[in-house]
C-alpha cells in the first residue's frame, strides 16, 4: 500500500443514489445531471487539478436530496438543484482562494 496526502485541495461528492421509486432518493433530482454540469463547470474554471467531482452513495439524507458535500472542508448542501450550482461554486472558490 501507496500512502500519500490527498493531490486535491477538496472533492466534491454528489449522491445519485437511486432506490428506484420505492422511496425518495437523491437520483430523483437529477443528481448524476448535476454532477456533470458542476464536474464541467469545474474543469471550465481550470480547477481540474484542485478541484475533483464525483458522484457517491447514500450519504445518509436522501428525504433532502439531492446532497452535495465538499470534503474535507465539511460543506453539506441539500435539496441541490440545478439552479443551486454558482452556490456550490461559489463556496469552491472561497476553499480555492485561501489554500
Amino acid at each position: 500500500m501507496n500512502q500519500s496526502a490527498c493531490p486535491f485541495v477538496c472533492h466534491v461528492f454528489v449522491c445519485t443514489n437511486d432506490r428506484k421509486g420505492e422511496r425518495k432518493s437523491c437520483a430523483d433530482g437529477q443528481a448524476k445531471a448535476l454532477k456533470e454540469l458542476l464536474k464541467d463547470a469545474v474543469a471550465k474554471r481550470g480547477w481540474k487539478t484542485r478541484v475533483r467531482v464525483s458522484q457517491s452513495g447514500c450519504l445518509g439524507l436522501c428525504q433532502q436530496g439531492p446532497n452535495v458535500v465538499i470534503y474535507p472542508q465539511g460543506l453539506w448542501f441539500s435539496g441541490v438543484t440545478h439552479d443551486d450550482h454558482p452556490s456550490i461554486l461559489f463556496a469552491l472558490e472561497k476553499i480555492l482562494a485561501g489554500s
